[in-house]
């Protein structure tokens, strides 16, 4: 059995949650804010939901997204992968 790497279980286009853990630096959510808008122009900032560690040391983001295509899903993770204050996406 092959597996076509461009089905996927997602239809697009859809809203979709993004979560991204990384350090708890006061410039973590703008920044991620505009890695995001890179992909998506109207992404709202406003709608991002954030909360800090127990001991404070990390901030867990959830971002909804409309996203249209699985490319454009796929470059985001990367984006916000690679980006050095995170630390997973989810």
């Amino acid at each position: 059995m092959t597996e076509d790497s461009s089905e996927s279980l997602i239809e697009f286009p859809c809203y979709f949650p993004i979560k991204i853990i990384g350090d708890a630096h006061q410039d973590f959510i703008n920044q991620i804010s505009v890695l995001i808008t890179k992909h998506i122009e109207d992404f709202n900032t406003k709608k991002i939901e954030s909360k800090f560690s127990k001991e404070g040391k990390f901030i867990s983001l959830t971002c909804t997204i409309y996203v249209t295509t699985k490319k454009q899903l796929d470059l985001i993770y990367i984006d916000l992968s690679s980006h050095p204050m995170t630390k997973f996406v989810l």
